[in-house]
């Protein structure tokens, strides 16, 4: 499946990019490496376009002053908003990062309603006004239902534009191999991400290499075997969120805001020749995921577009584990179904 993206040459026009949760942690941290280049290369200005709760707009103003202050040569504008009509009037990206967090004895299906309501608003807002080019990227969590939640409530855009964040997962994944082969991250390349941006997530590293070596050759020779790779690193790269949480006392936050640029870098430009990134997309039904859930899958990005990688060979060992995470989503969009908060597009 292709699917046009951002434009991969650069233009002078700015690029209209609205950020929700823009006060919060994640949000912060990644507007001002927006600014300052990365999110579409140094020669691309952008305007900003703030979203937040009534409650928290002032915070996001203080945001849009320590943007100003850094007189950023791209920062084309930045404005603040509490209404999403109005935020994603004109808007070409959206960075859909606020989202209701688990509370302490809050059942997962009460985070999806809470959710639910946050990004079918926000979805009808898509549709009311933003661009006939725009796209997204999801960040808050369950990310991959609330992406499926805020396509289903703006059918005038293409499913195939609204994606979730698994990159991070992706260079989890790829810091992780690494460690264990006492290698450089740069050393690393060819895992994949599929399935849920959750702990059924499959880390999958049966075409990953190091240093140009198939990655279990690697993992061999230091004696880690298919049960090393089954019980101790798909976990840790699933878990890597909660461990975080546990020592630094809050969740992944530069990490992630790295991840949500990189993520958009790629999709806009492209990935490296022979290589791809992890995202989760609208299923086309490849690989038996179902149509109607958005999963991570291998994807390569080219030209503005995003494809899944063709020809993958799924053995038993991964065909267990990417179903019983796709199992997982469609659990989770069952529910939202069942409670009516799906949109049109459904």
């Amino acid at each position: 499946m292709d699917t046009t993206g951002p434009e991969t040459t650069q233009d002078p026009r700015p690029i209209t990019v609205t950020v929700t949760g823009a006060a919060g942690q994640i949000g912060y941290a990644a507007l001002f490496r927006a600014c300052a280049g990365d999110l579409f290369g140094p020669q691309q200005p952008v305007r900003l376009r703030l979203l937040e709760l009534p409650q928290a707009a002032r915070a996001a103003e203080g945001v849009a002053m320590e943007l100003s202050d850094c007189a950023f040569d791209l920062l084309a504008s930045v404005d603040v908003f509490d209404d999403p009509v109005q935020a994603f009037d004109g808007s070409e990206l959206g960075l859909l990062i606020g989202a209701r967090p688990r509370s302490k004895g809050m059942e997962r299906a009460d985070l999806l309603e809470a959710n639910a309501g946050i990004f079918s608003e926000q979805g009808r807002a898509i549709a009311a006004g933003a661009q006939d080019s725009f796209r997204a990227v999801v960040v808050g969590n369950p990310a991959n239902t609330n992406a499926l939640i805020a396509a289903s409530h703006a059918p005038e855009v293409s499913a195939q534009r609204f994606t979730a964040l698994t990159r991070l997962d992706h260079l989890r994944a790829q810091a992780q191999l690494a460690q264990a082969c006492d290698r450089a991250a740069a050393d690393i390349d060819g895992v994949a991400i599929w399935g849920n941006h959750s702990a059924t997530q499959f880390v999958d590293l049966s075409r990953a290499v190091v240093s140009g070596s198939p990655a279990v050759q690697a993992l061999a020779d230091r004696g880690l075997d298919r049960q090393w790779v089954a019980e101790t690193y798909i976990p840790a790269v699933a878990k890597r969120g909660a461990e975080i949480i546990e020592v630094r006392g809050g969740s992944s936050v530069g990490s992630a805001a790295h991840a949500l640029i990189s993520h958009v870098r790629l999709w806009s430009q492209c990935t490296p020749e022979g290589s791809w990134t992890s995202m989760a997309v609208a299923s086309d039904g490849s690989y038996g995921v179902p149509e109607g859930i958005v999963s991570s899958f291998p994807v390569t990005c080219a030209d503005g577009q995003w494809s899944i990688v063709p020809d993958w060979q799924i053995d038993d060992f991964a065909r267990e584990r990417i179903d019983r995470s796709v199992a997982e989503l469609v659990a989770e969009r069952d529910a939202v179904a069942a409670a009516g908060l799906l949109g049109p597009r459904s």
